[in-house]
């Protein structure tokens, strides 16, 4: 980097403090924790796992996958559907670029991705809320996508610019959230061609945390590009990334010209791209969890590097979401063995070519936030931690496969990701972790209550649930005999009464206020 570079880049550094606002440090975040009414565990700017992954594939099967991905991105090849430019790129790489169609000499793709960062920083506009993506650091952001919600009164609806906000909030409250995601829900009361505007001025306006962009067209990807701009400062955001955004591959084996234009635009400012296969195995990939994994690996290789070609270095993401589907309906199915496996067989294949990788999240089924909803999630989100994820998409709030997010899921959900961010901390083996001491004060025989060390440890010894009730069945009639459920959605309610907004400088608040409304005066409303 040039000696003027790095000045731009310090004196961006110093508008984004400005612009996170002063007192952001200790005394902005005990006020935080006191409004969440001390949520489930502490807040972390993101977990740093103390502990080993879970490997199901050995160096044998690992190498077998590899050489079959290799020999579909040859043989079979990648389509790059109608984006002239992308395919001019390839065919100057030196790939075979017949029609529509990609195909890769063997290692292509492999010696792109070398110029890939192996972690990154994906920087917040408060500078304590940037975070690490890749290597031992792992990051929650909350359910992305679905249309519907599921809302604090038990309707289920079309979403609005209003639950888009209040989503927002609560994942800047949530101390077990490191990240505010992107399409928290559809606000389908906005017009389809300006929701990217309000959605994107949301995550800046109601949260501190970083955010994801628009992929829904290139230049709502670029208009993305404009407004963190405007919060961070142009030569920033060129030599910084303050967003990571999703690219899913078209499965089977199609990257469509949506996805292209949005990667190419993030990739050239350097803003990182999750490129995902969205698999349904069965219907997408085969139904194998081998088969599954080739596919997912040859589809990443292509799009990845991809990202390289457009600009060497730019931050770019190992993603996969692998779900199996009913084999009598054809409804996709959620905390089953096989999309597990996927996971873990794809986290290695990311870790071997030193990318970051996502998957996983707490995904189900069900309609309602009910046990299979919990266990499904469960089952899901317990597999993607052990496997290492670095960006974990969906964590919170996911309900109806993907179709609705849901209020009472969101708060039950952030319940267990504060379990699993205690969980990443691994076993204590400090002095005070050994409790010798404790041991040697009770000795046989009695019992360690009121000992010490258990005095000095009790408030911080145990994670200690907000939704979970633990007292006696007396005490829980006395309370009104209350369900999980209903406890979450007490405690939703307490949360947006409580919400206070973070600071933002008014100037920045103005200038992107002053770019929405531009950019809406240009364009007619357009529904579809």
């Amino acid at each position: 980097m040039s000696d003027s570079a790095a000045v731009d880049q310090e004196a961006a550094g110093a508008r984004r403090a400005r612009g996170a606002g002063r007192g952001a440090g200790g005394g902005a975040a005990a006020r935080r924790a006191a409004r969440a009414g001390g949520g489930p565990g502490i807040q972390l700017t993101y977990i740093t796992r103390k502990m080993g992954v879970y490997e199901v594939l050995d160096e044998e099967g690992l190498a077998l996958i590899e050489k079959n991905a290799d020999t579909v991105l040859e043989e079979t090849g990648i389509i790059f559907r109608d984006d002239a430019e992308a395919l001019e790129m390839w065919k100057q790489a030196g790939a075979d670029v017949r029609g529509e169609r990609v195909h890769f000499p063997k290692g292509l793709c492999r010696s792109l991705l070398r110029s890939a960062p192996s972690t990154y920083t994906q920087h917040a506009r408060n500078p304590e809320r940037s975070v690490q993506i890749g290597g031992k650091a792992t990051v929650f952001a909350p359910v992305y996508g679905p249309p519907f919600v599921r809302d604090l009164d038990g309707n289920r609806r079309y979403a609005t610019i209003e639950d888009f906000r209040n989503f927002v909030k609560l994942a800047y409250m949530a101390p077990s959230i490191h990240h505010s995601g992107g399409t928290v829900c559809e606000p389908v009361d906005v017009p389809v061609n300006k929701r990217h505007l309000d959605m994107v001025y949301s995550h800046i306006r109601y949260s501190d945390k970083p955010f994801m962009g628009s992929v829904t067209a290139p230049e709502r990807a670029e208009d993305t590009v404009a407004m963190a701009k405007i919060v961070f400062g142009d030569d920033f955001v060129e030599n910084n990334t303050v967003l990571t955004s999703l690219i899913n591959a078209n499965s089977p084996m199609v990257f469509d010209e949506t996805m292209l234009g949005a990667a190419k635009v993030y990739a050239r400012h350097n803003q990182a791209c999750i490129v995902t296969p969205f698999i349904l195995a069965g219907a997408m990939s085969p139904v194998t969890v081998a088969g599954t994994l080739t596919q997912v690996l040859a589809e990443v290789l292509a799009g990845a590097a991809f990202t390289q070609l457009v600009r060497p270095g730019a931050p770019v993401l190992f993603g996969t979401f692998a779900s199996s589907i009913s084999m009598q309906s054809g409804a996709p199915t959620f905390g089953t063995p096989e999309p597990s496996l996927v996971s873990y067989g794809a986290a290695q294949l990311a870790r071997r070519l030193n990318l970051p990788f996502r998957t996983g999240g707490s995904l189900c089924a069900s309609k309602i936030p009910d046990a299979q909803a919990a266990y499904e999630s469960a089952n899901t989100l317990n597999s993607t931690v052990l496997a290492g994820t670095n960006f974990v998409l969906h964590a919170a709030g996911w309900l109806e496969g993907g179709l609705a997010s849901c209020y009472e899921k969101f708060m039950m959900d952030i319940d267990q990701l504060g379990m699993q961010q205690k969980f990443c901390e691994g076993v204590d083996l400090s002095e005070n972790g050994q409790a010798m001491d404790a041991i040697r004060q009770v000795g046989p025989g009695s019992h360690f209550l009121g000992c010490d060390h258990t005095q000095a440890n009790f408030q911080s010894a145990f994670y200690r649930s907000s939704i979970a009730d633990n007292n006696s069945y007396e005490q829980w009639l006395a309370e009104g005999e209350k369900t999980a459920p209903q406890r979450a959605n007490q405690i939703a309610r307490q949360w947006l009464e409580s919400y206070e907004a973070p600071f933002l400088d008014p100037g920045i608040d103005d200038g992107l206020k002053d770019f929405i409304a531009r950019k809406k005066e240009s364009m007619p409303d357009a529904f579809t």
